[in-house]
């Protein structure tokens, strides 16, 4: 009698492991896919930032006059803004020279230029500003050393 009720029982079960595995499978796949996509999209920002902060420095410090050095800083950081497609309105810059009574930029001074965004993670609505809550901040810090020889007009 217990090798028919065994028999029967395992009879029940046929075709559920598929299904379970399906299931189960769906539900791991899922947050990790969403996991990738948006380590993905913090990576974009992060990568933009780097870039932004390092060549805004190098374009200061190897620009032949102040006049110069604002208007090739703006044109890379626009470029990069523009090639890790980085929320123009979320990027901030900062911008330092060192010593500290130095005039920016200065012969011999040292630029410090920090950037600074924000990532929204992907898929999040904007409904009740969650899209505003579920932003990541990244910033980047690049120092570049202005050649003694370097002129202000």
């Amino acid at each position: 009698m217990t090798e028919r009720m065994m028999s029967e029982s395992a009879r029940d079960e046929r075709g559920s492991a598929p299904l379970e595995f399906i299931g189960v499978g769906l539900i791991l796949l899922v947050p990790l896919v969403y996991l990738v996509i948006a380590l993905g999209a913090i990576q974009q920002q992060t990568l933009g930032a780097e870039a932004a902060a390092r060549h805004t420095a190098r374009a200061i410090s190897q620009a032949s006059d102040a006049a110069s050095a604002t208007a090739r800083a703006d044109a890379v950081l626009a470029a990069v803004v523009r090639e890790y497609r980085m929320p123009p309105d979320a990027v901030g810059v900062a911008l330092a020279c060192t010593p500290a009574g130095s005039v920016c930029p200065a012969a011999g001074a040292t630029v410090h230029v920090t950037v600074t965004t924000r990532v929204a993670l992907p898929f999040v609505p904007a409904l009740f500003g969650l899209n505003e809550l579920a932003t990541i901040p990244i910033e980047a810090a690049a120092v570049q050393k202005i050649s003694r020889v370097w002129s202000d007009g």
